[in-house]
């Protein structure tokens, strides 16, 4: 099966995926946000498959500004399960490769942490993942 996604559903696939990469970096403000958000994003650009193609586009990314942590996840978390019902609506497989291309990533956020993960990085995580299980 042949995936094609429009212009508008690879948008909203990259910034779902950045996005969560850029809300659990913003969940450890007091920490190593630039170091989080440095190794997501190296670990999203070197996925591979039909996702990793998408990802490693050089095209704009959403808009992921925002004075909170809140008004950030008021734009990710939706993008997050609409990038999972596009995906899914498309390939069932490819879904759980852009699961499994998040979860790298974040963990690559959370090893570049010294320390470990806090708990504020936990339930961003929880967080993502609910968003994802919501498509």
């Amino acid at each position: 099966m042949s995936v094609t996604f429009t212009a508008q559903d690879k948008s909203v696939i990259r910034t779902a995926a950045y996005g969560a990469v850029s809300l659990l970096a913003a969940a450890d403000a007091a920490g190593s946000p630039h170091k989080i958000a440095t190794q997501g994003s190296i670990a999203l650009a070197s996925s591979t498959g039909t996702i990793g193609h998408l990802l490693a586009e050089k095209s704009k990314i959403g808009d992921l500004g925002g004075k909170s942590v809140a008004e950030l996840a008021d734009k990710v978390l939706p993008a997050l399960t609409e990038a999972m019902a596009l995906i899914k609506k498309q390939d069932p497989a490819e879904a759980d490769s852009f699961r499994a291309v998040l979860h790298i990533a974040l963990e690559s956020g959370v090893q570049a942490r010294k320390g470990g993960v806090s708990p504020a990085m936990t339930e961003m995580i929880r967080k993502i993942d609910e968003a994802l299980d919501a498509a």
